[in-house]
């Protein structure tokens, strides 16, 4: 049982896993706010420029009754397509998505132009035997010959 623990102890602290964690708590604040500009920023002038529209409130029942809002027909348990609700979380993947891409795309440049650095060499061709010797070499270790 100790090395139940133990083992349990050492998955728990490995650094992937640790990230990972910290990724998806990071993740769920990102949403949060991005929820909130979508909902309490972006959507209600965009409502506002098509007539005073509250996209949340967009619905249509499947039946005869009518309701006087989404809440209503919800609370009443009434069949009825939310497109509104729909239409604001279209919105909102669409912007998660963009800054995602954005990202990604940073950290790959990032990536590339850190890979893009060429090594200093570490060796040079001797002028007379054309083999690989060490750059600091003065004498080539094949020919013998005396380098410049």
């Amino acid at each position: 049982m100790k090395q139940f623990w133990k083992e349990f102890r050492d998955f728990i602290a490995r650094g992937n896993l640790v990230e990972i964690a910290v990724a998806f708590v990071m993740g769920a604040a990102f949403g949060a706010v991005v929820n909130s500009f979508i909902f309490d920023i972006v959507m209600p002038p965009i409502g506002k420029l098509v007539g005073n529209v509250d996209f949340s409130n967009l619905f249509v029942v499947l039946g005869p009754e009518k309701y006087s809002s989404a809440e209503a027909a919800r609370q009443a348990g009434a069949p009825a397509i939310y497109y509104g609700r729909f239409i604001n979380n279209l919105v909102n993947f669409l912007i998660i998505a963009l800054v995602m891409f954005l990202l990604v795309r940073a950290v790959m440049k990032m990536r590339k132009a850190k890979e893009e650095v060429p090594a200093a060499p570490t060796t040079k061709e001797c002028p007379y035997c054309k083999t690989q010797i060490p750059i600091g070499a003065v004498r080539c270790p094949n020919c013998t010959s005396q380098l410049a």
